[in-house]
């Protein structure tokens, strides 16, 4: 049988044009002012950082008065958000957040939110259902004026569009929405958003957020080289980048809307390509940074030191890697080496324990080795433990697994073809930023779906999970920044079921 003809038995592709699928912008977009390079983003010089917080809409004067003010005490001492100097900055240019609101960990009957407030005054939150009289009503007292803080809102009910304001010293501070997830695993449909690449330019890229806002995801997932780039061990300039994230109106935006899940990968590690304890590096500088990470992004809380995570979005298992800072170096290519003893055996127990339809298994570069002959992710690392992974899939008949994946800029779709015939699917989105990489196409493309360069290319993931008229699917698109559906590829649950030998 060929592989056409395998293709059809696996997959249904619907191709639909932008101009048909509803969610079309293109009269709303707006031209950058500033075309920032990959080089210059990794550059990260005050000049290209300050045109970024520019580069398509002008913020307002005190957000990049503030963000100059702080950025100069980053660049001159190892200092976090709570030093005096960065606080009085962002009390002298009326900043009442440094950063937030920014939504996570969202759950059928609650969800948390992640401010960084830069003075002790309560946070008031009024949250209220959209369609109904539901409300309630929550005060968040900051414990340190600068430093990250979490509030959980509990005691909602599921499956419900809420809106919500913040408010301090009765001053209106930022709004947004939300939707709790489905109760006992339902199957109520489930969007999410995912992708990679941001490399702190799609950060302030409103067409593209507009667009992943305007099709109301449950959550998005960010695998990696995000906001932080290659700042190496270098503390406050790490915090000088979140920084700017934090003050874009565009993410401003994301943020407020839509749960963020994050996992890294080496640009928001140490640098480029580095990954576990790199040479001229220490163990500490990997705790800071671990440390750091947790700091700024609203991830579900794990015991771990490491960044993995796992959580249940109504009928999806979200699975995060730390496929990076794990990496043991000395032992490369030998098992256990890229995501370590601890990390392969918590991800072995979390796969044959889910109950969930429908598992979601990130990982920060490639799956497969069809891109760059696997450079720098498993298929050079640690084969082994990958084929511990889909064997354990196969044996225990683990049901509705999907890999997505980033690090190689662009977009592709693959189908890993296992001796029994059942075939992974990964979907790789590394396209948030439209900067270059290799090529679309890998060189022998039998087992390839789609690909896009990624230089220009502003596109992301979304996976929609439903029923189905006889059993649950799931939908994979690639979107652009426009609205425009590049590809669709529906999945049933019986194309993810492996075959029995």
């Amino acid at each position: 049988m060929s592989f056409k003809e395998l293709q059809y038995l696996f997959i249904i592709i619907v191709f639909t044009l932008s101009n048909n699928n509803g969610f079309s912008q293109t009269r709303d977009m707006v031209s950058p002012r500033h075309i920032i390079s990959l080089n210059e983003a990794h550059a990260g010089s005050l000049e290209i950082d300050t045109m970024l917080l520019n580069s398509y809409v002008t913020p307002p004067s005190n957000n990049r008065q503030f963000y100059l003010d702080a950025r100069a005490v980053f660049e001159r001492k190892k200092v976090d958000f709570t030093n005096a100097r960065i606080v009085e900055a962002a009390l002298k240019n009326d900043i009442h957040l440094m950063g937030g609101p920014m939504l996570g960990d969202i759950k059928e009957n609650a969800i948390s939110i992640w401010f960084r407030p830069s003075n002790e005054w309560p946070i008031h939150i009024d949250v209220k259902a959209v369609n109904g009289n539901e409300e309630k009503h929550y005060t968040l007292q900051p414990l340190t004026a600068g430093q990250d803080q979490r509030i959980v809102i509990d005691g909602l009910s599921p499956s419900i569009q809420y809106k919500y304001v913040v408010t301090s010293q009765e001053t209106a501070l930022a709004e947004g929405t939300f939707r709790t997830t489905s109760e006992n695993n339902e199957n109520q449909q489930v969007r999410l958003i995912f992708g990679s690449g941001f490399h702190k330019i799609g950060f302030h890229n409103p067409n593209l957020i507009n667009t992943i806002v305007k099709r109301e995801p449950n959550a998005m997932m960010l695998l990696g080289d995000n906001a932080v780039d290659d700042r190496d061990a270098n503390t406050g300039m790490h915090r000088s980048d979140y920084l700017l994230r934090d003050l874009s109106l565009a993410w401003k935006k994301l943020a407020a809307n839509v749960p963020i899940y994050a996992s890294w990968d080496d640009h928001d590690y140490f640098n480029n390509d580095l990954s576990g304890v790199p040479e001229g590096f220490t163990k500490k500088d990997r705790k800071k940074l671990r440390t750091l990470w947790r700091q700024n992004w609203n991830n579900p809380p794990h015991d771990v030191e490491g960044i993995y995570f796992h959580t249940q979005i109504g009928q999806v298992e979200l699975i995060m890697l730390d496929t990076r800072s794990y990496r043991e170096i000395e032992r490369r290519g030998e098992y256990g080496s890229y995501l370590g003893a601890e990390q392969q055996n918590w991800l072995k127990d979390v796969l044959k324990n889910s109950t969930a339809t429908f598992k979601i298994i990130s990982s920060g570069t490639m799956w497969s080795d069809d891109i760059s002959n696997g450079k720098d992710s498993w298929g050079t690392w640690d084969t082994l433990a990958r084929e511990e992974i889909y064997e354990l899939i196969e044996t225990e008949n683990i049901k509705g697994v999907l890999l997505i994946s980033g690090d190689r800029h662009g977009a592709r779709g693959f189908t890993i073809l296992r001796p029994s015939g059942y075939r992974l699917f990964e979907f790789e989105a590394a396209s948030l930023g439209g900067v270059p990489g290799p090529p679309a196409m890998a060189s022998d493309t039998t087992n390839q779906l789609f690909g896009y360069e990624g230089y220009g290319l502003k596109a992301f993931g979304e996976f929609t999970f439903e029923q189905g008229e006889s059993e649950p699917k799931v939908t994979f698109r690639l979107i652009d920044e426009t609205g425009k559906i590049m590809e669709e590829y529906v999945l049933t649950l019986s194309q993810l079921t492996p075959h029995h030998k």
